[in-house]
């Protein structure tokens, strides 16, 4: 029989739109860790300014990334 392993969680922080994205700059200007951060929005420039490990720009066919 295996010996059971050890998994550890995968915690993902999500921020969507305006408020999202300063949730998850907030988040990572106080130092949170262990957590992978995700910004979403159809703003750009404010993507641009997150430091968020994966920014998603949906916006950038409807209204041309500018939210």
């Amino acid at each position: 029989m295996a010996a059971p392993q050890n998994y550890l969680a995968v915690i993902k922080v999500v921020g969507i739109g305006g408020g999202g994205v300063n949730a998850v700059n907030r988040m990572i200007e106080v130092g949170l860790k262990g957590v992978e951060f995700i910004a979403i929005n159809t703003d750009a420039q404010a993507l641009l300014m997150s430091d968020a490990d994966v920014k998603l720009d949906v916006g950038r066919e409807l209204t041309r990334g500018l939210g």
